[in-house]
């Protein structure tokens, strides 16, 4: 136990002296809010009640979390790769041999200060999307489903940097890992959500059945697509989809030299 502790504190100290895991934490609050508040507003002003579709207030102020992600992806992929870039893993693998240990802790650190994170932005980018709702078309936190759907949304960027993790583990580059998760989830997934015949398979992946969680009503027409499963069914594709990556980073991790 005193060695368990003794790992995590040397991990949070890794992720909270590296500028580049602090500001991409940053990025995660500033993008998600500021983009969120920004597309209320154009729901809010500019698209017609007729245009709207089926309106969710909830949904719509996390308007800015798919650029949010972004930044939380960077962060899970970082917080992996910069002990490779460096050469650090070595001296951290010297330090702690049991390489199960050393992954879990900083699988641990990592995702847990994301979830922070996430959580404080969510709730933020809920209250102040509301506000700039306005009375007629907003919600409160105490609706059926609005509480689940705003916590939903910070487990949803702590769950994509644990996903980022295991591909950074698995890869342990960070160009390899850029390489696949941002087009993964920033053109293939929202392009095969487009095609018809894709859409079925699409609704599977890791973005799109996770971000059921952060909507509230019939979800059977999600996303302008027929769910096979609800915000629950949804999270845990999700959480599927990150053990496999997991796994798979610590099948690497135990089977190679650093």
């Amino acid at each position: 136990m005193a060695q368990l502790t003794r790992v995590l504190s040397s991990e949070w100290t890794k992720i909270k002296t590296v500028r580049s895991t602090v500001w991409t934490l940053a990025l995660t609050f500033l993008t998600t809010v500021v983009i969120g508040v920004l597309f209320c507003l154009l729901v809010r002003y500019l698209i017609p009640a007729g245009e709207r579709g089926v309106f969710d207030p909830t949904f719509t102020s996390f308007g800015g979390i798919s650029m949010g992600q972004l930044a939380v992806i960077c962060f899970g992929v970082l917080v992996v790769t910069s002990e490779y870039s460096s050469g650090m893993i070595r001296a951290s693998l010297s330090a702690v041999p049991q390489r199960g240990l050393l992954m879990g802790a900083k699988t641990l650190v990592g995702v847990g200060a994301a979830l922070a994170v996430g959580l404080v932005t969510a709730f933020v980018s809920f209250f102040l999307g509301q506000l700039v709702l306005g009375s007629e078309l907003n919600t409160s936190i105490g609706e059926p489903g609005v509480l689940r759907a705003v916590i939903g949304a910070g487990v949803y960027l702590a769950l994509m940097a644990a996903l980022s993790m295991g591909v950074a583990w698995l890869l342990r580059s960070p160009m390899l890992s850029f390489g696949i998760l941002i087009p993964l989830f920033f053109l293939v997934s929202g392009i095969l959500g487009m095609i018809p015949r894709a859409r079925d398979v699409a609704q599977f992946l890791p973005d799109q059945a996770g971000s059921t969680i952060m909507a509230v009503g019939d979800m059977g027409e999600f996303g302008g697509i027929d769910r096979a499963y609800g915000p629950w069914g949804g999270l845990l594709i999700m959480v599927l989809w990150v053990a496999a990556a997991l796994a798979a980073g610590y099948a690497t991790l135990k089977s190679r030299d650093a």
